[in-house]
Parts: C-alpha cells; sequence; structure tokens
C-alpha cells in the first residue's frame, strides 16, 4: 500500500529523515469466509454465493489470533468473500478490538444496513473499506449485482452517519477508467474519509480479465489525478486519506510529479520514499485465506506458504526455506529485466512479483504492470540483478487452487 497523503503531507511540511521503523510483524489481511453474495469480475478469491468445505472454526480462529497477537502482528483486515456473512463477524471482531489489534473491515457494503449498523458501530472498527467500482451502472456490472451500487452507497453512508471511519475503494480497469473523476466527486459529496485506489492485479477473476487492464498512460493519468485532488485536500488543510495498492510504482512515479512541481523537494522525497522501500509482500504484508493457507499476500492464493491447522502463523512466515520466502525477504531481492536494471529499485522493490508470475511463469522476472518508461527509470536494455534467490517454476512450487 502507498500512502500518497503522507508523503503530500511531508512535501508540504518536511520533517527531519530519521532511522527507518520496522514494523513489530505483518500487517494480516484474514479471509475468514469464501462465502459472497457477490460474483465481481475481479475477485482474487473467486468466491459464489455458497458454503466452501473446511474453513476454519471459531475455536481454531482464535487459535490463530492469539498466535498472531504473540507474534506481534499490529493490523488485522478482516475480509472475505463477504466477512459479514461470517456467523461470528462480530463475536471475531469484538475479541480483535479486546486484544488490542487495529482492525479493518473490508466489505462490499450491500448487506449493510439498519439490521446491523449499530453492531458494526459497537465493534469500533478503526477502518470499514467498502470497495465501489464506478457510478450506478458501471459498479452493478462489474459486481453483477442490479441495484448494487445504492446499497453499497446506502451502507457507506450508515458507516459515516454511525462515526465509523468509512472509505471508497476502487479498482481501476478499462472499462471503468473514465470514472474515475465521478468517483473523486462522490467522496468529496458524501464526505468519505479515504480513498483507496487499487491497480488490477492478475489474480484469480483479476487475472482473467487482465485484457482488460487499464493502458499504461490512462494508469499514469489516473495517478496524476489522484495526486493533484490529494495536493489540493493538503493545502486547504483537510484530512483526506488517498492510498493506492498493487503498483509500487506509484512511488516513483510521485516522485517524478514532485520533481515537475517542485523541484527543490526532489531530493528530500526521494529519500523518504526509499524509506518506505516500495513492495513488502512476504515482508510485512501477509494473507491467511478461509481454509487457514498462508501466502504471501492476498494475491497469491495459487502459492502456499504453509496450513495454520499444521503450524502456527509465527512458524510459518519465519520459514525462509520456502524459496519464495526466501526471494522476497532477501533484500535487495534478485529480480531480473527493467526492474532489475531501474534506477528507482530502492523506491519500488520491484513491484508486485505476482503480475511478473502471471505474464512470464517467473516470479523473480520484471513487472509487467510498471507503466514507467526506460527512459524515466533509466534502463537501456533488459537486465538482471545478480542472483542468489533460486528460480521458482509454476511447475516446482506448492499449488492452491481454490474450490468452485
Amino acid at each position: 500500500m502507498f500512502r500518497i497523503s503522507q508523503y503530500l503531507q511531508e512535501l508540504k511540511n518536511p520533517t527531519p529523515l530519521t532511522p527507518k521503523r520496522k514494523p513489530p510483524g505483518p500487517v494480516v489481511i484474514w479471509n475468514l469466509i469464501r462465502r459472497c453474495n457477490l460474483t465481481c469480475k475481479h475477485c482474487y478469491s473467486i468466491s459464489a454465493d455458497k458454503d466452501f468445505p473446511g474453513e476454519l472454526s471459531r475455536e481454531e480462529i482464535f487459535t490463530v489470533m492469539d498466535d498472531l497477537k504473540n507474534f506481534h502482528v499490529p493490523v488485522l483486515i478482516l475480509s472475505g468473500g463477504e466477512p459479514l456473512l461470517h456467523p461470528d463477524i462480530f463475536d471475531l471482531s469484538h475479541r480483535a478490538k479486546a486484544m488490542g489489534f487495529y482492525v479493518g473491515l473490508s466489505t462490499n457494503g450491500t448487506l449493510i444496513d439498519a439490521s446491523n449498523i449499530d453492531s458494526i458501530a459497537a465493534v469500533g472498527y478503526d477502518y470499514v473499506g467498502i470497495s465501489i467500482d464506478g457510478i450506478k451502472e458501471t459498479h452493478d456490472i462489474f459486481r453483477r449485482m442490479d441495484g448494487g451500487f445504492e446499497a453499497a452507497l446506502n451502507g457507506i453512508r450508515l458507516c459515516r452517519d454511525s462515526g465509523a471511519k468509512v472509505g471508497l475503494r476502487f479498482t481501476m480497469m478499462q472499462d471503468n477508467a473514465h470514472e474515475l473523476p465521478q468517483m473523486l466527486q462522490l467522496m468529496e459529496d458524501e464526505g468519505i474519509d479515504k480513498f483507496y485506489f487499487s491497480h488490477l492485479n492478475y489474480a484469480g477473476r483479476g487475472n482473467v480479465h487482465r485484457k482488460d487492464d487499464t493502458v499504461f498512460q490512462t494508469t499514469r493519468q489516473a495517478m496524476e489525478r489522484l495526486f493533484d485532488t490529494c495536493w489540493r485536500y493538503v493545502e486547504e488543510g483537510q484530512t483526506k486519506e488517498f492510498v493506492t495498492g498493487n503498483n509500487d510504482a506509484d512511488g516513483v512515479y510521485l516522485l517524478l510529479w514532485i520533481k515537475k512541481h517542485f523541484p527543490d523537494k526532489v531530493d528530500h522525497m526521494r529519500a523518504k520514499l526509499a524509506q518506505w522501500g516500495g513492495n513488502s509482500s512476504g515482508v510485512n504484508v501477509a494473507n491467511i485465506d478461509n481454509l487457514g493457507k498462508v501466502h504471501a499476500d492476498t494475491m497469491w492464493w495459487d502459492y502456499t506458504l504453509g496450513d495454520v491447522h499444521q503450524r502456527p502463523f509465527s512458524q510459518i512466515w519465519q520459514d525462509t526455506s520456502d524459496p519464495l520466502m526466501a526471494g522476497l525477504k532477501s533484500h535487495p531481492r534478485a529480480v531480473k529485466g527493467r526492474c532489475g536494471q531501474c534506477r528507482y529499485f530502492d523506491i519500488c522493490n520491484g513491484n508486485t512479483r505476482v503480475r511478473a508470475y502471471q505474464v512470464s511463469d517467473d516470479f523473480w522476472a520484471e513487472d509487467p504492470g510498471c507503466y514507467l518508461s526506460d527512459e524515466e527509470i533509466g534502463v537501456s536494455g533488459a537486465g538482471e540483478r545478480l542472483l542468489n534467490t533460486p528460480y521458482v517454476s509454476r511447475h516446482k512450487k506448492q499449488h492452491y487452487s481454490p474450490q468452485h
């Protein structure tokens, strides 16, 4: 996740460069349930409105939660499927809050109504993220639900009015990119606190639909609009939060935007962005799926690092005998092609390995989703970092195929 607002606040009010703080443990995105009332085009978990066998029981979830706390995991993002369909969602959420976790709820919003908003408010979620993929018909087409937009917007309004910090989550594809300005206006009109912009990642149904991924020029225009909008809020003293996900080239593109508009701030901001360090899958971001299988992040469901039924998460996460984990945790990561030669590798960290794998069958290939030009990143031809990390092929890795 790239926090645009944080760095534009830094641009306006620079702070001294201090030693980089290492998080005590990874942020864990936890897919508690795979059942969902929607079948969205870009779903990475390929969910459906049915029960999936083998999901963790209430007691098993409690056991894992205890291990996560002892492992100093600071953040739990409760997701699905649709987490509000989990029969114990509120008990689990209250327990997580009582244990001291930062607790987020990632939902499609359509099930939030008068019957459960008081229960949602009573949990005191630190953040409720609700996905909106466009205005009205566009959203309904993406979410494959007539009336889905109005239902999700109603959920947003109920959360907002209850005092919850609520945010819009927007995954940009070719068919909805033109509605980004309207989405930002929706945020303004509804008084929403946060806007999460997700690039399409090639996983689950997102992989099936990657042919619909936006062309790079559209991505660049979208990022500039986000930077300009966020900067306007910063200048006005408003505390709107903008973040992006699934493309760590965003940090580099922000630096290029700063170079264009604030050239005297480039050196300071480059140092701050290098401290961020880009992609942290397998390091500071983790995923547990509904069956208890552990992944490097939510987009890696076809590669399993371990199973909490067999070993605690804390042991799985530290085990670098797995070649993918060894590669992700190495510093610098050993990556090839444009990523390996990029002058901004210290900012981006090689971007998203899932896209590299889906296109090239090689986890360490260049990320085909990088929207920066060779000239911008200082690349003259295909290159490669010296590798200590073994090649992990599709045919040698551990498999996890989500049930259908």
